[in-house]
């Protein structure tokens, strides 16, 4: 009967979701239409008759059928009574009552080509670089009472206009506040109108290959890569080159030379995973090469901020004679990742092109946000909360340095040795072919401890293996307490 069917359901979703009863009743009438309990054209009780056999009060009954015959699924008829619609679909069925099939061919699921590759194809969980003790984040030194003050009084004073939608490339002081940065800091060549404020690396990006490369274009990319890269121009429709990295950054050769790119994504301050430098002779090699293929540079300036040894380096944006590169950063690395808060600098000729297409195709925002970060930025707190951080990674840094040591002691010179350590949030340990890198991983995650294989970064080299240690949100207690067990690990691997 279709009271004891409306029981059963109701049942079933009170006990689920708490839902109020006139929206259990709704669900349950819903599903039996959907369902076939209740046929095209065939008529409901009364809502009296549905009240009584149901002990719910008219009321609760009257709201639930009209708004099922608001949405469509009932038809009222005055003096007549209320109807299921003919045209309701069923769940499962075409509008012929037939069972719709896939087409030939399609994955089950329904994702796209391009959506099985996206879901495979590097994993955020297997490849971010995490601390090696788990859940914990350390965000301690971020002045939050501050923060808190300055987002607190940018709400108060906002003007309407900043509440919508902004099409200018940003709020102006925070692009004249990261515009005087770069130019310090980093000798980067630009002016403020040259800068974009986006959600961070991922959107600078997707904006520059939307913009710059067409659908199937070729993109060389590092080998080792950054997921995160490589996954963002896969999902623009580009077409991933490796080209292999050495110890002076990407390198490309003679096969390399025969895939033209469009654009060429790097890592020059800090290449992630390995932690290679690019030399300054590589680097005006990879612009002459730029020139020669009329390619974009798209420079990501990953943990530029941390450099523990030796002066700071410049940008590969500060060498560019021709206007080819286009340079971006973020602050989720001094401040916080949920700040969402990054920075594009594009050559002055596709400034206005790119903050039309920022503005029609993303709709940014944030303004209050950008006008508090502008604030901390003017008042050198982002400086001063730079310089805390450099201090507290430093001495991570030293501390899991000492920790992996024993194991590059070992006699014979071909044994694991560092790569990375004088920049960054992270260092990569060596390992000899051999080492099976993945299930060295594995191991030392059976005791709790986040590393991630070198191997797993690998695009199509079969020639790397090694450990990617993060450090940057791990408390120095725990690098005192578990960086030996790494070592410890290790050396068990290689013996």
């Amino acid at each position: 009967m279709l009271s004891e069917f409306l029981l059963a359901e109701m049942h079933r979703l009170g006990s689920q979701d708490a839902l109020p009863l006139h929206r259990q009743l709704y669900e349950a009438l819903r599903r039996a239409v959907l369902d076939g309990k209740l046929a095209p054209g065939e008529r409901l009780p009364s809502s009296r008759d549905l009240a009584q056999d149901l002990q719910l009060s008219r009321n609760t009954v009257v709201a639930a059928i009209n708004q099922l015959t608001v949405e469509g699924y009932l038809s009222s008829h005055v003096g007549s009574g209320t109807y299921v619609h003919d045209n309701v679909p069923r769940a499962g069925r075409g509008s012929g009552g037939a069972r719709q099939h896939l087409p030939a061919g399609t994955p089950a699921g329904g994702l796209s080509a391009r959506g099985q590759t996206l879901s495979r194809q590097f994993c955020a969980r297997e490849l971010e670089v995490q601390p090696f003790t788990p859940g914990i984040a350390d965000f301690s030194a971020f002045p939050l009472a501050l923060w808190q003050r300055l987002q607190n009084k940018h709400w108060r004073m906002t003007y309407p206009d900043m509440l919508d939608y902004n099409a200018s490339g940003g709020y102006a002081p925070l692009r004249r506040a990261i515009t005087d940065y770069l130019r310090v800091f980093r000798s980067v060549h630009l002016d403020a109108d040259q800068v974009v404020i986006t959600t961070g690396t991922q959107q600078s990006l997707e904006l520059c290959a939307r913009l710059l490369a067409d659908h199937g274009d070729t993109v060389w990319v590092e080998d080792p890569a950054y997921w995160g890269a490589a996954k963002a121009l896969s999902a623009c429709g580009q077409r991933i080159h490796p080209v292999a990295v050495d110890d002076e950054g990407i390198c490309p050769g003679p096969a390399d030379e025969a895939q033209p790119p469009r654009l060429i994504y790097v890592t020059p301050s800090h290449q992630y995973p390995t932690g290679a430098v690019m030399s300054l002779a590589r680097r005006n090699q990879l612009l002459a090469t730029a020139r020669a293929h009329g390619a974009w540079v798209l420079e990501d300036d990953y943990d530029s901020e941390y450099r523990f040894s030796g002066p700071p380096l410049s940008s590969l944006q500060g060498l560019d004679p021709d206007g080819r590169v286009l340079y971006m950063g973020t602050f989720s690395k001094v401040l916080y990742p949920g700040l969402k808060l990054g920075y594009l600098v594009v050559p002055k000729a596709l400034a206005e092109a790119f903050r039309q297409a920022h503005y029609d195709l993303n709709r940014p925002g944030q303004m209050p946000t950008q006008a508090a970060l502008a604030e901390f930025i003017e008042m050198g707190h982002f400086a001063s909360a730079l310089r805390k951080a450099r201090q507290s990674y430093a001495e991570r840094r030293r501390c899991l340095l000492q920790a992996l040591q024993p194991v590059l002691d070992m006699p014979g010179g071909q044994g694991p040795f560092i790569s990375g350590a004088e920049q960054g949030l992270h260092l990569c340990l060596r390992l000899p072919a051999p080492v099976d890198d993945r299930a060295l991983a594995r191991q030392l995650a059976q005791q709790g401890l986040t590393v991630r294989p070198l191997s797993a970064y690998c695009l199509s080299r079969q020639d790397l293996r090694g450990l990617v240690i993060g450090y940057g949100y791990a408390p120095l207690a725990g690098i005192e307490r578990w960086g030996p067990a790494i070592a410890a690990a290790v050396r068990q691997a290689l013996d």
